[in-house]
């Protein structure tokens, strides 16, 4: 905060290649950039932490907000420090009760540290980040119905255009990002685009949270380079159990193709 302007952050996560992680794959910096930015921008800005994590199967968010919730925090500070927001909303799937504590204990400990609230570290800059509990719906999880939750009103998807980034939360510029999308951000900042990219085996930059559920020997959650292959991962999960054979794999959530036995060379990546 104290080093960079907040166009310095954006450009940062711009040139690590970071994508949305929250399915989408949108680049996160590209997302950033469209905030209305200045003196004339509409106040307040907020961001919004989609932690509305409903797809059957998933967890990765999950081990996030309860394993690391601080690196969530500074995620969101960086973030919201970039588009300018004066106010941050976590918006948590209400079954998260073990997050939810977790997280209502780091913010107040945030709180007390001076990394949150008014003139945060000398400087200058606010940021109130508040816990909404969802009432849970699976259309939470795309992100206007997702502002139509946090505003109270029914959680229906709105026409785009306007998009968020203009008119969102209450009518003012939003920015809604992925829980693992803002906790890849302290580390491109910390350590730097190129490190970023070099960690990856393909043109996506930086790692992934890959959860694998199912009938396999060994279900569970790891990170891993963006561009390991499919069948690499069923490695780590043990494979199948005893006397079942591989008949599909759905690798993104219900919106995505199937897989098959004839993909495990794949490597998976946004692209």
């Amino acid at each position: 905060l104290g080093g960079l302007q907040p166009g310095d952050v954006t450009q940062r996560v711009k040139d690590a290649g970071l994508r949305g992680r929250g399915g989408a794959g949108f680049p996160t910096g590209v997302k950033w950039a469209l905030v209305p930015m200045g003196p004339d921008a509409a106040r307040p800005k907020y961001l919004v932490v989609n932690a509305d994590e409903m797809e059957p199967g998933t967890f990765k968010d999950r081990w996030l907000l309860e394993g690391n919730p601080h690196l969530l925090i500074e995620g969101i500070i960086l973030a919201s420090f970039a588009i300018q927001a004066e106010i941050s909303y976590i918006f948590l799937r209400g079954e998260y009760t073990v997050a939810q504590e977790r997280i209502e204990h780091a913010i107040r400990e945030a709180c007390k540290a001076g990394y949150l609230g008014e003139n945060i570290l000398g400087s200058g800059f606010n940021l109130g980040l508040y816990l909404h509990m969802s009432i849970g719906r699976y259309i939470c999880g795309e992100e206007t119905a997702l502002l139509n939750a946090l505003e109270g009103k029914r959680a229906t998807p709105r026409t785009k255009p306007p998009f968020p980034q203009i008119s969102g939360l209450w009518g003012k510029p939003t920015i809604v990002n992925n829980v693992e999308t803002l906790c890849n951000v302290p580390l491109i900042i910390n350590k730097g685009a190129d490190w970023y990219k070099s960690i990856s085996k393909t043109a996506n930059g930086g790692t992934k949270l890959f959860g694998v559920s199912g009938k396999v020997k060994s279900p569970g959650l790891w990170e891993l380079p963006l561009g390991v292959t499919v069948g690499e991962i069923m490695d780590l999960a043990g494979g199948m159990r005893d006397g079942l054979a591989l008949r599909g794999i759905i690798p993104g959530g219900a919106s995505t193709d199937f897989l098959g036995p004839e993909h495990l060379d794949l490597q998976m990546d946004f692209d």
